[in-house]
């Protein structure tokens, strides 16, 4: 049977690749921060697994921190496969963008390094289409594609977040070029990650749905977004595993591309009944909102800037039939309202 590692277990997309290995017959080995948020994966992969599944034969976990030596030995001892997806993703960028770019590029080469000293040649790193579309396009193309990167100095690029994954992926394609050769690298590039979290312990992904039901914004900003589900994502993480043709590569995680009205609008078809916003803001608001909300001011770089990523590659090499863009907007949603998450 082979093992996996996988780090960031608790996350929202952690939780899903956790529950898509143990169907898929895979033996997890999960990292956390503590045993409380060892009892939280737990609890969220009892809650989908068929009955009488053998969960504690199946699922171990061990306490490791991304800023830490501490246990990456141990942890990765007797492993098969390491699968790297703990990073932090804020909404709001923070005023110190080393709070996120530290963790992300050292907690990434700690794991391949892990991984390279026990031996284990299979890694399969959780990157973001951040670390592609943080640039201008180049003469002639229409979409973003795995071919290319993010510039750190480019105004979209140099986005905290934006930043952080384009140098700790660069840091994993450097690292084995000239210090693991042999650790076969497949990296999974997500857009804005959606669909229902197994548990009500998930992070920022989802706020965008969150934040067109609570009809927060009374106007709404000239901006894109590619979407892709949670489900699709961790599916992407498994089937890389076995397959020989994703090593040394990397594959874009999107179904779609929808405005922020679309995708208002879609809700609002969906839920006629909530007082959902639909109406697009003039961008010199948006501008001037900003100055008094962080998160308005994160969005920024993207006002007016509407760009579809090429998913082709994903179709191709691992098979990946996505979900529907408007399908995932809509669970969500039901989750967020059948939970009392979001207001009445």
């Amino acid at each position: 049977m082979t093992k996996v590692l996988l780090t960031g277990s608790s996350g929202y997309i952690g939780k899903h690749i956790t529950l898509r290995l143990l169907t898929d017959g895979y033996e997890v080995r999960a990292s956390v921060r503590n045993s409380a948020k060892a009892d939280e994966v737990r609890a969220a992969m009892l809650a989908h697994l068929p009955a009488g599944f053998d969960l504690a034969k199946k699922l171990s976990f061990v306490e490791l921190d991304l800023e830490s030596d501490a246990g990456w030995d141990s942890a990765i001892h007797g492993v098969d496969v390491l699968i790297h997806s703990a990073s932090p993703f804020p909404i709001a960028q923070p005023k110190d963008e080393n709070e996120l770019i530290r963790p992300a590029v050292e907690g990434t080469l700690r794991a391949l390094k892990a991984a390279h000293g026990a031996g284990v040649k299979r890694v399969i790193l959780t990157s973001s289409v951040a670390a592609i579309y943080g640039n201008d396009l180049p003469a002639g193309a229409t979409e973003f594609d795995e071919t290319m990167w993010s510039d750190p100095t480019h105004i979209v690029g140099r986005v905290a977040y934006t930043k952080s994954k384009t140098l700790a992926e660069r840091a994993a394609w450097n690292y084995i070029e000239t210090e693991a050769p042999e650790l076969e690298l497949t990296t999974v590039n997500p857009v804005l990650v959606a669909g229902a979290p197994l548990d009500l312990k998930f992070g920022a992904s989802v706020s965008v749905v969150e934040r067109i039901l609570n009809g927060k914004d009374p106007v709404l900003p000239d901006i894109s977004f590619n979407v892709v589900d949670v489900k699709d994502v961790a599916a992407m993480h498994v089937k890389a595993i076995s397959t020989d043709a994703a090593k040394g590569q990397r594959f874009i995680a999107s179904a779609g591309l929808r405005t922020f009205v679309d995708a208002a609008k879609t809700l609002a078809a969906a839920f006629p009944t909530r007082k959902i916003t639909t109406r697009q803001a003039p961008s010199i608001l948006i501008r001037f909102l900003a100055l008094f909300d962080s998160e308005i001011r994160s969005v920024l770089p993207s006002l007016g800037h509407h760009v579809g990523v090429n998913n082709a590659k994903a179709h191709t090499v691992l098979g990946i039939d996505f979900i529907p863009v408007d399908q995932s907007l809509v669970e969500t949603a039901n989750f967020l309202i059948d939970n009392k998450i979001v207001k009445p």
